[in-house]
């Protein structure tokens, strides 16, 4: 979903929020949404904005899946004007830079979401956290852009907090996913099983330290105090629920694997290190994927 809001009572320009709202009488950004029915693509919904407005917007949110990123990016040209602030929640570390190649870094903020179990299944949308948003400046981000975007949301009811050093979190994140996201997927399993002892566990905890490796080259400070805290958020999580690319294989759509272990295989070699655990995890995505 590629949402914009107006400064001001927050409007998210999707069918089901708009629906939420009207039987709710309540924000949609308030709203808990347990089911979605014949959710519409993020692309109809800009056509219809295109057409039906015309005109720029003060915050364009990015909420898509990063197979949709590129599309997204070329789709919301008509809505950012010379003020439009700009947040993306996409995984991974990367989705900001291609964003800024098209409109720059000046009203764009760093952001990761973490904490939230949601499970889309069946076009059924079920959660027992919602999770959070965690935002902060770039390096080139203007000043007053993180605080503009951190206002709206406080207003909306959204949980966020700011992080003066995003890229840490943003990083810590990644090396949750490099764990958890690809571990559900290959092995087809839940939190809990892969929390639980075993050959999951060993394959969730080995991706992880290579993607701890990878960010200390990077000049992140990821240590192993951040590698059990990411652990304990993901053992506050519904142990039945499941992460993105699990829910991927269910319904054989195209994973984020890129973004995981793809980005931590491109960085690696770049610093000369070894990260076997996550080429293993790579092409056995692909071979599942390949299957389908």
């Amino acid at each position: 979903m590629l949402c914009r809001l107006r400064v001001g009572p927050a409007q998210l320009i999707t069918r089901e929020a708009h629906a939420a709202q009207a039987q709710s009488r309540k924000p949609v950004a308030t709203c808990r949404i347990r089911s979605v029915l014949h959710a519409r693509p993020f692309l109809s919904i800009l056509e219809h904005h295109h057409t039906a407005l015309k005109q720029t917007v003060n915050l364009v949110i990015l909420a898509v899946k990063a197979t949709g990123l590129d599309q997204a990016i070329n789709s919301m040209e008509g809505l950012v004007g010379p003020e439009t602030r700009i947040i993306s929640l996409l995984n991974g570390v990367t989705s900001e830079e291609a964003i800024a190649a098209r409109y720059g870094w000046k009203h764009l903020v760093l952001a990761i979401t973490q904490g939230m179990d949601a499970v889309f299944i069946d076009n059924a949308l079920t959660y027992s956290h919602a999770g959070e948003i965690r935002l902060g400046a770039a390096a080139q981000t203007e000043a007053g852009v993180v605080e503009d975007i951190a206002d709206l949301l406080e207003r909306a009811g959204i949980s966020h907090a700011v992080e003066k050093d995003i890229r840490r979190r943003m990083w810590a994140k990644l090396m949750m996913n490099v764990g958890i996201n690809q571990t559900c997927m290959v092995y087809g399993s839940t939190y809990g099983t892969a929390l639980s002892d075993g050959e999951q566990n060993r394959c969730l905890v080995a991706a992880m330290r290579e993607a701890k490796a990878v960010a200390n080259a990077e000049g992140i400070k990821i240590t192993e105090g951040d590698l059990n805290e990411m652990i304990s958020i993901i053992a506050n999580l519904d142990p039945n629920g499941m992460p993105s690319m699990a829910q991927d294989r269910i319904n054989r759509k195209r994973t984020e694997v890129a973004l995981f272990a793809g980005t931590i295989i491109e960085r690696a070699e770049r610093h000369g290190l070894l990260v076997p655990q996550n080429r293993w995890l790579l092409q056995r995505v692909h071979e599942i994927e390949s299957s389908w």
